[in-house]
């Protein structure tokens, strides 16, 4: 049996006393600490036969850290070992030894990582922008980065559906901001020249004296008791049409009751046919003229 099916149960064993590890959906996925990277990684190529490169980034983990996966992936005849091996770094000190020595292709990924979240891979030969120019500022990809644009921009969610426009009616309801969305109050260049937002009322119980406080709910002082329409036998033409029928529609008739038994609609009156037009009148013959005379 191989190194790789020995894992997740053997991988203590094979990674150290620190590391954990899980298999779902033919991903087999190893953390190890930060002081483990590089050996995990040589591991990963020596032991378990992953020696084909796939990627490298970063994802942050708020009151985490970031969080560095390495995907690599073991070419055997008739099928792919996948396995993602990743470790974590504090955001006031992420560092990481450069894992080049280990994988070769690991320096672009490795640089987009710099730039995008900020960590720094010691050892890196050529650690600068990959697709940011260099007097760009921050890392964009941080949960804590501003963006900017949405301060010439109100972000699209402030606004809640149905809620009037500014300036008409109650007071705005304080907005909520995913995180990168700035505060105008707070960053930009009405920086702290705004009011502060209102603070919403608690939720609680109706006051008192308040449309519909006094009944339970599903009483008769909650809603409008419904007027119970009549219903009286006979024929569609004796009845009213309702209030949202149209005009001209016919009613059905009314089904019968003890008091009213059923009654045969009357039959409807045949129509009367319509008169045969009348022939149109023969023209009358022209007169004779008299012919001249010496005619034939």
């Amino acid at each position: 049996m191989s190194a790789y099916d020995r894992l997740p149960d053997a991988v203590t064993e094979i990674f150290g006393a620190d590391a954990t590890a899980e298999l779902a959906y033919d991903l087999l996925t190893v953390d190890v600490p930060a002081v483990g990277w590089l050996a995990a990684l040589e591991t990963a190529r020596d032991e378990l036969g992953c020696t084909f490169f796939d990627w490298l980034s970063a994802v942050d983990e708020p009151g985490s850290g970031f969080r560095v996966g390495a995907h690599v992936a073991a070419l055997e005849p008739g099928r792919v070992r996948r396995l993602l091996v990743r470790t974590t770094v504090p955001h006031d000190g992420a560092v990481l030894p450069t894992a080049i020595g280990v994988y070769a292709g690991a320096g672009w990924h490795e640089r987009e990582t710099y730039e995008m979240f900020g960590v720094t891979f010691t050892g890196h030969p050529n650690l600068v922008h990959l697709l940011l120019p260099e007097e760009f500022e921050g890392h964009p990809l941080r949960k804590d980065f501003v963006l900017a644009a949405r301060v010439a921009k109100a972000w699209p969610g402030a606004k809640e559906p149905g809620e009037p426009a500014a300036g008409h009616g109650g007071p705005k309801r304080r907005q909520m901001l995913p995180p990168g969305v700035p505060d105008p109050n707070e960053w930009g260049p009405l920086k702290g020249q705004l009011p502060p937002a209102p603070a919403r009322p608690a939720r609680g119980a109706r006051a008192a004296g308040a449309p519909g406080a006094a009944g339970s709910a599903g009483s008769a002082g909650d809603r409008p008791v419904r007027r119970a329409r009549s219903v009286t036998a006979g024929s569609a033409s004796q009845r009213p049409a309702d209030a949202g029928t149209p005009a001209g529609t016919p009613v059905p008739p009314a089904k019968p009751t003890a008091d009213a038994p059923w009654r045969e609609p009357a039959p409807e009156a045949a129509p009367e046919p319509e008169p045969a037009p009348e022939p149109a009148p023969e023209p009358a013959p022209e007169p004779e003229r008299d012919r001249p005379e010496g005619d034939a």
